[in-house]
């Protein structure tokens, strides 16, 4: 994360970048981001992000959640898929 803490909502003049590195090959494929509230199925953000950053096998990126508490994130990318749970503070 390029910022700390993270912020819900529409931070300005911030915002909540984050540097996905994965571990297996992604082959020029894009990263599939779908996020909701942990153990709520509802509001649901998504984004892609193209393969087109290096060095390695990363992806940079901006996640706006729209509300505060813990996020769960499921990542995609090439046949492969992983979860990360992560906090959001409101924005002051």
């Amino acid at each position: 994360m390029f910022g700390y803490p993270l912020m819900a909502g529409n931070p300005q003049p911030y915002s909540d970048k984050i540097l996905w590195v994965v571990a297996s090959p992604r082959d020029g494929m894009p990263l599939r981001v779908t996020g909701h509230p942990l153990g709520a199925a509802a509001p649901v953000v998504t984004s892609i992000w193209p393969a087109d950053s290096s060095p390695g096998e990363i992806y940079p990126s901006e996640i706006v959640v729209p509300s505060p508490g813990c996020w769960q994130f499921t990542l995609s990318w090439n046949g492969h898929a992983d979860t990360v749970d992560l906090w959001y503070v409101r924005h002051r």
